[in-house]
């Protein structure tokens, strides 16, 4: 791993990372997705989306089959109880990628909600990075949730 990147994924230099679009292809042919909140007009997954300015926290998603890369910063803790609180409204599921930090308040408050985790065997590579990311990765479906189904995905 160079230097730059180094810096970029140890540091809170940024938050973003953009999703594989294979693993976004692989999720959107089994939901189908509507909304991604979290998103830039040039790394969109949706037709519908919300950028930072127009702040996907604030907003609704009822009705929305949602797909969520959320900033992985000190906000990650928002977005995933936005995630869950969203999907308990009707008609609304809600597909999260976050790291997997079980040891987290985070995870044990809303992610064991979800109706169901995948964890991620190996490592992603965001965006265009020629490298792994320095940390594992769950998908986490909330969809009016019960006990969660724990499986296990390659992440090519």
């Amino acid at each position: 791993m160079n230097n730059i990147t180094q810096r970029a994924m140890f540091s809170s230099e940024s938050s973003e990372w953009g999703t594989p679009q294979a693993l976004f292809d692989r999720l959107d042919a089994r939901f189908h997705f509507t909304l991604d909140p979290c998103a830039t007009p040039w790394n969109k997954k949706c037709n519908k989306f919300f950028t930072k300015a127009d702040d996907g926290l604030i907003q609704d998603w009822q009705g929305e089959t949602v797909f969520c890369n959320p900033p992985y910063g000190r906000e990650v803790k928002k977005w995933v109880e936005k995630c869950y609180e969203e999907s308990l409204k009707p008609g609304t599921t809600v597909v999260l990628l976050v790291p997997s930090r079980t040891d987290t308040a985070w995870w044990h408050d809303y992610i064991m909600h979800a109706a169901e985790i995948i964890f991620i065997r190996g490592r992603l590579k965001f965006g265009d990075s020629k490298n792994s990311a320095p940390f594992p990765s769950a998908l986490v479906v909330f969809k009016n949730s019960q006990s969660p189904t724990l499986k296990t995905m390659e992440s090519k």
